[in-house]
């Protein structure tokens, strides 16, 4: 997600889980990944796409609320929602998500979801959104949290009855999705994933797009008669507002349907219960999550940083950072994006100066034109989400550390970075590089499972790493100082190869930037690796970096260039593609 994506949000989902699907992840194919979906997923045409089961930066509810907290800063107007799948022990989870201060919460039943969807995990994965949905509604009331919270639930909900059952199970909102679908014309082939829908709602190919006959108004039309026979279901009952219904089970009529011959044997006392509070303990939602963003430092990073939001001005700043102050960064870039988009500001127009050791998620979704440079050290999850900034962190000089053997960032750098810098004057913990989509990194050494589900931009290692590095790496490049020779041990070549940098009369780089490098993503690797590591030591300051520049052609022949298979051969397709429609021009000439 770049920073303008999340900006121009209203509300931001975290998708836990998917009803119908849970706990799976999922993988496209490369030969689905065409130039439009590749454009918005900041990858390659023709190379796959792995969504692992876990979100590898939330492991913990303190985890996801720190990811809360990480998208509140960079768009404070928008709503946080986290999605959890109907099972059951799903309200003490909702607790912890309500307590680590989500504004919504969606309860997913196993009856929706998309074509795509396995069978098996359809009908033994999922659970009703009923019984998921009854215990989130009590669990919150009984712990006081339920008025903080949006309950929406979801999952195969079709009938202004389900309108009522949902309110009276205790949600605030509703989701509809298969069914106003199928009013716009899915015929429920369940061939989504294969990308032959044959009345062009799911698929990309032109030609069955155009037997696509849905209008707006068909879906306008369901949605008017599921809210007539709401307002039906309402007078029979005798109320004038949905917010009247909510949580209140006693309406439900349930004495048939437990006597009835079919549910005999089975205990339905959980699921109608309405928990005993009292009079001042909301049972609907009613108030707002405080998530304490008055006096982030944010806050006074963009007032000292107008004259460069309003006018384009160049500023400097100097500040002071402790590891309370969380997410630095993310705040200032919002408001970048907000005014210019993803374009950002000019390169250095805002360069922050900072001193002491950061909290998590420092320079998360940082915008161009903004330059955080920390001396001294930060936590987990730098540069969540990078959209084009640059970040710079390294030790103080009269530090007594060994920076080549010492942590200067910590696990998770980079997780979602879209494009930008970052200059480490040390070793970073697990997952460095995690999902990188396009971000330029230079670190002096890593943890286990360094550039992992990577998809694209260029990782340069001026140590060891790991072990399980690249694993899944589908895209990118990475090339890792190999002076021991036992990098393959390290490597999870499942999807990579390792390869040897030609050393070919290349001494020092002749490219102006690094943009220019990237335009030939095969070539000229010396050249890309000489400029990366010369502005590491612009930066830093780095003596490792010192070392090896003034011995580069020694040190040359011992770094390794990590390739993913998949995306060699899309890059020659490519440049075979580009090759042969530049003849066709000079023929045409």
């Amino acid at each position: 997600m770049t920073t303008e994506y999340l900006v121009n949000s209203d509300m931001l989902q975290i998708k836990i889980i998917q009803g119908a699907k849970p706990g799976e992840g999922g993988q496209l194919p490369g030969h689905k990944v065409n130039e439009v979906i590749a454009k918005v997923r900041h990858s390659t045409p023709g190379v796959g796409l792995i969504s692992p089961p876990p979100h590898h930066d939330i492991y913990s509810i303190e985890d996801l609320a720190q990811l809360i907290y990480d998208l509140k800063n960079t768009n404070p107007k928008a709503d946080i929602s986290v999605k959890l799948g109907s099972e059951v022990g799903v309200g003490t989870v909702a607790a912890g998500v309500v307590k680590a201060r989500a504004d919504h919460v969606t309860i997913a039943g196993f009856d929706g979801g998309t074509g795509a969807s396995p069978l098996t995990s359809i009908k033994h994965a999922g659970g009703p959104w009923e019984i998921g949905l009854a215990e989130t509604h009590q669990t919150l009331v009984l712990n006081n949290l339920r008025g903080r919270v949006v309950v929406q639930v979801d999952g195969g909900l079709r009938t202004g009855r389900d309108v009522i059952m949902g309110a009276l199970l205790g949600a605030d909102e509703l989701g509809f999705a298969t069914a106003p679908l199928i009013a716009s014309g899915c015929i429920m082939m369940r061939k989504c994933h294969l990308n032959t829908c044959p009345v062009g709602v799911a698929t990309q190919n032109p030609e069955l797009r155009k037997r696509f006959t849905g209008k707006p108004e068909h879906v306008i039309n369901y949605f008017f008669f599921v809210a007539q026979e709401t307002r039906q279901l309402m007078a029979q009952m005798g109320v004038r507002k949905l917010d009247e219904l909510i949580g209140q089970i006693d309406y439900v009529e349930k004495s048939a349907a437990i006597d009835h011959w079919k549910a005999n044997g089975l205990d339905f006392g959980r699921l109608f219960v309405k928990p005993d509070v009292g009079d001042d303990i909301a049972t609907h939602h009613c108030q707002s999550q405080d998530h304490g963003l008055d006096n982030v430092l944010d806050r006074q990073l963009i007032s000292e940083a107008q004259p460069a939001l309003e006018n384009r001005q160049t500023v400097k700043i100097v500040k002071t950072i402790n590891n309370t102050d969380r997410t630095t960064g993310a705040m200032l870039g919002g408001e970048v994006a907000r005014r210019y988009g993803h374009a950002g500001l000019p390169d250095e127009t805002i360069h922050v100066s900072l001193t002491g050791c950061a909290g998590q998620s420092f320079g998360a979704w940082v915008a161009r034109g903004i330059t955080l440079d920390l001396v001294g050290e930060a936590n987990d999850y730098v540069g969540k989400g990078l959209s084009g900034g640059r970040l710079i962190v390294r030790p103080p000089k009269d530090s007594a550390i060994v920076p080549e053997n010492s942590i200067i960032v910590g696990n998770t750098v980079l997780y979602g970075a879209i494009t930008g810098e970052c200059y480490f004057q040390g070793v970073a913990g697990e997952r460095f590089a995690v999902r990188n989509s396009g971000a330029f990194a230079v670190i002096e050494g890593t943890g286990d499972h360094g550039c992992e589900y990577m998809t694209g931009g260029c990782v340069v290692v001026l140590g060891k790493t790991g072990r399980n590095f690249a694993a899944g790496m589908s895209g990118g490049i990475a090339y890792v100082l190999d002076e021991q020779g036992d990098f393959e041990d390290y490597c999870n070549l499942a999807q990579a190869r390792l390869v040897k940098i030609a050393t070919d009369g290349v001494d020092k780089t002749s490219a102006s930037d690094l943009a220019e490098l990237m335009q030939d993503m095969r070539l000229r690797d010396a050249e890309r690796l000489h400029l990366l590591i010369s502005n590491h030591h612009r930066y830093t300051g780095s003596v490792r970096a010192r070392e090896i520049l003034d011995d580069w052609q020694s040190f040359l022949p011992k770094f390794v260039k990590v390739m993913p298979v998949e995306y060699e051969r899309a890059l020659e397709e490519m440049g075979a593609k580009q090759s042969a429609t530049v003849t066709d021009m000079g023929k045409g000439a």
